[in-house]
């Protein structure tokens, strides 16, 4: 997998090391635009900070090189300063570019993150501080938790009351709960239950797969349901191809991980049919499309659904009866490194539009721009030869 390890090593973390370290105000600066501007003063947001620290950190574990580490340690350093709330616990949401609080909504998925990123950290370094980090998040992330209903719920005020907006961003409905939310506790629960076997943390992980199986598979069409109100009514019928696919390599990962037999066996016709269904998403030029919402098929190449599908089908294809599926990555990873690679200028583009050009709007890096998906594509290809 040479290939991966170069397009990762050459491309994505030398695009973050070269141009993201904010050396004035500490961290990394918050954005550089569709046209490769570098915006010095934008807002700092706490998922890419977060994923900075996973993705660098697990670059360190796998590839043993010290410059991954020192990266790590900065984004691991500067969370902790800037983004911890001192007084209520977890993390802020977003930061000005001197490290001033700006928003101090309580996002569940950012309290995800949080963890994902501070308990790779202790993955790769053992440092006996991160893993007392990431037991903290757990025990915050569980403290979210619906105990009539199940599942977590979306979003607090600073104070952990309630708050009428808690949308994840503005193209997300305004719901209780979420599968994005869930798929991003289930992620870093999965990475956390590596190094630190508690049973709270065994049973917390079980009741999240239920919550997958029972609540979000949708088992008349095989797709995951996106948008719940409190009581689990499903609102809306948008089908996420990404998502379909990034959750069902993350779901067989985490039955996996938890190595409980008659659960895996439970969710193994789950994840085989969330895989085949999310192949609607495929188009000829063998890139996978957005998304279905209200009959319209989005054509638009965004950069992380190529990376999540390259890794998901490269992985379940070793399940029985998903053989042929080996092949379906390979087209994904040459569409990637023809048209979503930025080959001048360094990491991804955004996405490419239903009509082929680059789609300049949106970051290059930014608030949900990161090393992450592409980053992880690599790494899981390297490590899974």
């Amino acid at each position: 997998m040479e290939k991966f390890r170069e397009e990762l090593e050459n491309n994505i973390l030398r695009f973050w090391m070269e141009r993201m370290q904010d050396e004035e105000n500490g961290g990394f600066y918050g954005a550089i635009d569709g046209h490769n501007v570098l915006i010095k003063k934008a807002n700092k947001g706490v998922v890419m900070n977060s994923r900075i620290l996973w993705t660098f950190s697990a670059a360190y574990r796998v590839l043993k090189d010290e410059a991954y580490l020192e990266i790590a340690t900065r984004a691991y350093t500067y969370i902790k300063e800037y983004f911890i709330d001192p007084v209520y616990g977890g993390v802020f949401w977003e930061l000005d570019y001197e490290g001033k609080p700006v928003n101090r909504k309580k996002q569940t998925y950012a309290q995800g993150f949080a963890l994902y990123g501070f308990s790779e950290y202790y993955r790769a370094t053992g440092l006996a501080e991160a893993l007392d980090l990431s037991i903290a998040f757990f025990e915050c992330i569980e403290k979210t938790r619906d105990t009539k209903h199940g599942g977590y719920w979306e979003a607090f005020a600073e104070d952990w009351t309630a708050i009428g907006d808690m949308r994840l961003s503005e193209k997300d409905e305004n719901e209780a709960k979420t599968m994005n939310t869930h798929l991003h506790i289930l992620e870093p629960y999965t990475n956390l239950l590596r190094t630190w076997r508690d049973e709270r943390l065994i049973h917390a992980q079980r009741e999240l797969i239920y919550i997958f199986k029972d609540k979000i598979y949708d088992v008349e069409t095989g797709h995951l349901q996106l948008f719940f109100d409190d009581v689990w009514n499903t609102t809306g019928k948008t089908v996420s191809y990404g998502h379909d696919i990034e959750a069902a390599w993350l779901l067989w990962e985490a039955v996996s991980v938890l190595d409980e037999s008659p659960l895996k066996q439970e969710l193994e016709n789950v994840v085989k049919n969330i895989t085949v269904v999310s192949t609607h998403g495929l188009l000829s030029d063998g890139s996978m499309a957005y998304e279905l919402k209200n009959g319209h098929l989005d054509k638009e190449r965004h950069w992380w659904v190529q990376a999540e599908a390259v890794v998901g089908y490269h992985h379940l294809s070793q399940l029985e009866g998903l053989k042929e599926f080996e092949g379906l990555y390979s087209a994904l990873w040459q569409y990637i490194q023809t048209e979503i690679v930025d080959k001048e200028h360094g990491e991804w583009y955004w996405s490419r539009l239903a009509d082929g050009s680059v789609n300049r709007e949106e970051d290059k890096a930014g608030f949900w721009k990161c090393p992450y998906h592409n980053g992880r594509m690599c790494m899981e290809m390297i490590e899974h030869q």
